[in-house]
């Protein structure tokens, strides 16, 4: 009973005991079973690490050889390379060598030769010596032979000798003279006008073209009725801007602008193109434009006299001479343009400088501004020669180039081989057949001296001579003259050009006094 007790007591702790131990027991079992699984796997990992290792290395080495022979062969290439170069380097050094040894045999036979014909040369010389000895014996005996026989000494038969020479001497050389002088006479006239026929034919020269109108192209006719405006306003506000009279008459798509200056003309065409473009015109717009116009035709005058120099090789010029030569476009001289004119005054100077030996560039510069007493801003009574002196000195041109401006016309003395030089080939360029009209210069002249008398009556503001001089349009201010005033000054302007002027026909004038109110919308 007791062992039952005891049996029954101690089975429930046993088995958990042993179920404890056997779970242990699994546990270990699981727990090396594991681990040896571990070592396995550890021992595969590193035999593959191993083989990859392995692998790699030899993927290197392989990389490594394959970069180590690119380098060699690279490297053999290049020392290929410098080994033929030097080859190079040696056969030329081979072939100048030989080439070197060769001069020097060659210099060697050519002293030998020298010495050979110095050795010559001294026996001739004794040779000469010797004969020169003897002919000297013999000079000498013949001397006093002489004495003897003329009773003369050597002295005075020299000196008799040499007196007859000497005027025989001078009358030979008399004659020689007089031929040389009169040839060379001859030749300095043909030679002078070979020079000049020369130069005008290497002279390229323009046919002279003096325009007094412009004509206006439009694409069609209803322009014409915007250009003249409302009651002809905006024709009459051109007009009087411009200085151009504007001619719209049946003349298909086209208007006819007239005026005596290029310089007025081209600003009213140029204006007109624009004011036709915009399609806005009127008065205020009109002023505007012209006024632009003008501007812009100051640049282009510059702009002419940089391309001229430019054309021409002449630098170093004052801007402000510059300006002059540009404004010589549009000015004429007896129906000759200026510009043209000396352009080809300066050409004739360089190519005529360089066949007598002069300085071409100076004489180029000189001929260019000759006539720049043309075209001054203020017009002096001064000779155009006179006056571009002065402004060639006062723009410090050298004197040389100052006298031949001055000189040109004889207003004052030569004083260097360029002035009478610019004075012959200003008679050139002029004396071309056609190069000149007399009559268009006397009918500017006409026209200006108009303006300026009207010009200098009080009030007046500008004046313009329009339809070849047959009418006088003067401007005047408002607030300086009335009506009245404007009526009594058209009668005075006429009686003054009616008493001191002699013209053809009639001329009309027309005096216009406007009132404006001007204001800004802001």
């Amino acid at each position: 009973m007791d062992t039952a007790i005891i049996t029954g007591a101690i089975t429930p702790a046993l088995c958990s005991v042993i179920a404890a131990v056997s779970l242990l027991a699994g546990g270990l079992i699981t727990f090396f079973v594991y681990r040896i699984l571990l070592k396995r796997k550890k021992l595969n990992i590193i035999k593959e690490a191993e083989l990859e290792a392995e692998v790699i290395k030899k993927e290197k080495i392989l990389q490594a050889k394959e970069k180590f022979y690119q380098l060699k062969s690279e490297h053999d290439k290049i020392i290929n390379e410098k080994n033929n170069k030097i080859n190079q380097i040696e056969q030329k050094i081979k072939q100048r060598e030989s080439a070197l040894s060769q001069r020097i045999s060659e210099s060697q036979k050519e002293k030998q030769e020298i010495e050979a014909i110095r050795s010559n040369l001294t026996t001739q010389m004794e040779l000469v010596e010797k004969k020169s000895e003897e002919m000297e014996r013999l000079h000498r005996l013949q001397v006093e032979k002489l004495e003897v026989i003329s009773g003369l000494s050597g002295e005075e038969a020299k000196s008799q000798l040499v007196e007859s020479l000497k005027e025989e001497a001078k009358t030979e050389a008399m004659s020689y003279v007089n031929e040389i002088m009169s040839e060379a006479k001859m030749t300095a006239t043909k030679e002078a006008k070979k020079i000049v026929v020369q130069s005008i034919q290497r002279v390229a020269a323009e046919s002279t073209i003096e325009n007094s109108v412009t004509v206006f192209h439009i694409d069609s006719d209803e322009i014409k009725g915007r250009i003249i405006g409302r009651e002809g306003r905006n024709i009459r506000a051109l007009e009087a801007a411009t200085g151009v009279e504007i001619i719209v008459d049946d003349t298909p798509e086209a208007i006819i602008l007239s005026a005596f200056d290029p310089v007025r003309r081209e600003i009213a065409r140029l204006a007109l193109h624009q004011l036709v473009t915009d399609g806005r015109i009127h008065p205020a717009r009109i002023e505007e434009i012209v006024n632009k116009t003008q501007t812009q035709i100051e640049e282009e005058i510059v702009e002419i006299g940089k391309r001229t120099t430019i054309d021409l090789g002449i630098h170093g010029l004052h801007p402000e001479l510059v300006r002059i030569i540009g404004k010589m476009k549009y000015r004429s001289s007896y129906g000759q343009n200026l510009l043209q004119h000396s352009r080809e005054v300066a050409n004739l100077c360089s190519i005529m400088a360089a066949e007598l030996g002069l300085n071409p560039k100076l004489a180029k510069r000189a001929g260019l501004l000759h006539d720049i007493g043309k075209v001054p801003d203020d017009e002096p009574d001064l000779p155009h020669a006179i006056l571009g002196m002065k402004l060639a000195e006062r723009y410090k041109e050298k004197p040389e180039i100052i006298n031949a401006i001055g000189a040109h016309h004889d207003e004052v003395e030569m004083t260097t081989l360029i002035a009478p030089l610019v004075q012959v080939c200003d008679a050139i360029s002029g004396a071309r057949p056609g190069a000149r009209r007399e009559v268009v210069e006397a009918y500017i002249k006409r026209l200006k001296d108009l303006e300026s008398m009207a010009l200098s009556y009080p009030g007046v503001m500008k004046t313009y001579a329009i339809q070849a001089g047959r009418e006088l349009r003067v401007i005047v201010g408002s607030e300086r003259m009335s009506d009245k005033d404007a009526e009594k000054l058209s009668y005075d302007i006429a009686k003054k050009i009616q008493d001191e002027m002699t013209y053809p026909g009639q001329v009309k004038i027309t005096v216009i006094r406007e009132t404006r109110a001007v204001s800004y919308a802001k």
